[in-house]
């Protein structure tokens, strides 16, 4: 192992704006550099990105690589894994972290082939063993163990999900380079359309602050409305556990969980969730946890900030029109533990 090894994040970005996924990475990033004594480098492909490259350095980054070209303003699977490969094979770091987002898990293992080294996918953790090797941490056997990789190649890769990480404060004193790269660009084989991404114009809910989750408790998928009546009067995004998704009630970007998304908003609403552990791994680092269930013994009530049992039919709608009401936060308190 090299005596200052490097620690390099993909910083992915959408229509001009970094993904907060990077601030994760770099917090995490910063901490592994800082156990090894090396520095932390980013990488950000697209157009017209100065003032982004200069916050991933507020936000953590020795050296931020900035490849500036219209060809990268979106995300080009072959473009992208050129220049990254490209810098990768001259800067060496040990390691490289990527978010586990669709453009991340699509660059990810292509970059790895390239390199001839492994990548461990969706990482929830990740340390630094005595030797200084890369332990990563991920679910396995659908969420029942939790898996402890080493790759024993170089560079170590990962990707980590969105919302397991903590992004360091940003700040505006911190001093680091930006250097400008070169771009490489080779003429797709075809281009069938490319329609310009606004990140921010739909909520998804992995981005969500107020998320509301339904569960098998649910009788048909008509009932469904009942919880987009309950985040639209909370301004929250409807998610769903598994069965939900297997039953075809829901599409798998709505799905919190193992094989799914992960989130972090300040308040989650269970409503009908059971709390399997393949579901706990999405939400339980949530600010606010309401757990609606007619089951006192439903395992969502052991994490769960308000356990409410009663029937969610009965609930739901009485919660819904709660808020219409526009109560103050004490009195949405008393109605929570009415």
């Amino acid at each position: 192992m090299a005596t200052a090894p490097g620690v390099m994040i993909f910083a992915e970005q959408s229509g001009g704006t970094v993904h907060p996924v990077s601030y994760e990475l770099l917090g995490k990033g910063r901490e592994i550099a800082d156990r090894l004594g090396g520095e932390l480098s980013a990488v950000v492909m697209g157009q017209e990105l100065e003032s982004e490259a200069q916050e991933l350095i507020f936000r953590g980054a020795d050296t931020v690589y900035l490849f500036d070209h219209e060809a990268l303003a979106a995300f080009d699977i072959m473009n992208y894994r050129l220049n990254l490969l490209e810098l990768v094979n001259e800067v060496k770091p040990d390691i490289i972290l990527l978010g586990a987002t669709p453009i991340g898990r699509s660059l990810g293992p292509r970059l790895a082939a390239a390199l001839d080294t492994g990548l461990t996918a969706d990482c929830t953790s990740l340390e630094i063993d005595e030797q200084g090797d890369l332990v990563q941490i991920r679910p396995a056997f659908s969420g029942n163990i939790l898996a402890h990789i080493k790759t024993s190649t170089r560079p170590q890769m990962a990707t980590v999900r969105y919302k397991i990480m903590q992004a360091l404060p940003r700040d505006c004193n911190r001093q680091g380079r930006i250097i400008r790269r070169e771009s490489l660009v080779e003429e797709p084989l075809a281009v069938l359309s490319r329609v310009p991404c606004n990140r921010h114009a739909r909520t998804g809910v992995a981005e969500a602050e107020i998320v509301v989750c339904g569960g098998r408790g649910l009788k048909k998928p008509e009932d469904l409305k009942m919880l987009q009546d309950l985040a639209d009067a909370i301004g929250g995004v409807v998610g769903c556990s598994k069965p939900l998704v297997d039953e075809g009630w829901m599409d798998k970007e709505h799905l919190v969980g193992f094989s799914g998304n992960t989130v972090r908003p300040r308040v989650y609403f269970a409503v009908g969730v059971s709390g399997s552990s393949q579901h706990l791994i999405g939400m339980r680092t949530a600010g606010t946890i309401v757990a609606i269930n007619r089951d006192p013994e439903a395992a969502i009530f052991e994490i769960a900030d308000y356990a409410i049992v009663g029937d969610l039919y009965d609930l739901v709608p009485r919660l819904t029109e709660a808020i219409g009401k526009e109560q103050a936060p004490g009195e949405m308190e008393d109605a929570l533990c009415t």
